[in-house]
């Protein structure tokens, strides 16, 4: 009868694996069940660091099995467990690997999923990773063509960026948010996304990139016909004219209340900044444009 010690059955699984002069092959397939069977004893014992290397040992094992969607699911439970422990380089690791067994098997959802759980498990401890895992997932499904699931991976890392103080990086994220939008037919998405970005400058007192970004994104028809583009004008006017009234007052529409809540946050906080000194320099620029215009 065989023993349910998990030492023991790792010590049999291993000894399976590992060529000696009586034996010429491993023997892949009982040791691959042995470990699996010592991981679900560590993990019932709570044995957490055991259990994530039995895992990765079960994993690898069905791997050589040829049965990588097997092999996927022992390697996120290893990656589980590597969460548990704080072990923030191996959760990326095993995510990525799990991630790849999956894509394998031609499975594109849970290949995107893996990375995203990853990227959940690492955006307090690690936020850069979370969001390198994010834009991965992002890519896989966007590479399948399945742009429509993707957004809420980008919401997730838009607002890692938000909460990183990364503004340019946040804004550059939901304008890509809007190009997947736009692939999909997603109108509403896509010009919100848009509004979400220019709004996200502005926080960052940067008009004269959210200007641009509003010339911008007014060259594409579904925009320059939406609510979104009709309530960025009002915005923008109003930082021309440097009125701060006007500007709370939009930050109130219905419009921006519509955003998501990330950005709705740094909508009700505008204006950021001496929006005086805003209306000066657009003054400026005018008259310097008119200046080269006479000349």
């Amino acid at each position: 009868m065989a023993t349910s010690n998990p030492d023991k059955l790792i010590a049999k699984a291993d000894k399976l694996t590992k060529l000696s002069l009586t034996r010429w092959s491993a023997d892949w397939k009982s040791a691959t069940l042995l470990y699996e069977q010592a991981a679900n004893g560590y993990r019932a014992a709570k044995d957490i660091e055991k259990a994530k290397e039995a895992f990765e040992k079960a994993s690898k094992g069905q791997e050589i099995l040829s049965s990588p969607w097997d092999a996927a699911k022992h390697m996120e439970s290893a990656a589980a467990f590597a969460k548990e422990l704080g072990k923030w380089s191996e959760v990326a690791d095993l995510y990525r690997k799990a991630s790849e067994l999956y894509m394998e098997c031609g499975r594109s959802q849970p290949a995107s999923d893996a990375l995203a759980k990853g990227a959940r498990a690492l955006e307090d401890a690690v936020p850069d990773d979370a969001i390198a895992l994010y834009t991965e997932s992002c890519n896989i499904l966007e590479e399948d063509g399945k742009e429509q699931m993707t957004f809420d991976l980008y919401r997730a890392a838009t607002n890692v960026y938000i909460k990183l103080e990364k503004y340019t990086d946040a804004a550059a994220f939901l304008l890509r948010w809007g190009l997947a939008a736009d692939k999909c037919n997603a109108t509403n998405s896509q010009c919100k996304a848009y509004l979400s970005a220019i709004i996200v400058y502005l926080y960052a007192h940067d008009f004269q990139q959210a200007d641009k970004c509003y010339n911008d994104c007014s060259q594409i028809d579904a925009f320059l016909k939406s609510d979104q583009n009709r309530c960025v004008s009002k915005l923008l006017s109003a930082y021309r004219e440097g009125d701060i009234e006007e500007i709370q007052r939009v930050a109130q529409s219905s419009t921006i209340s519509n955003l998501d809540h990330m950005i709705i946050r740094l909508a009700r906080k505008l204006p950021t900044g001496d929006v005086s000194a805003m209306k000066t320099d657009v003054s400026e620029e005018q008259e310097e444009l008119d200046e080269n215009d006479l000349t």
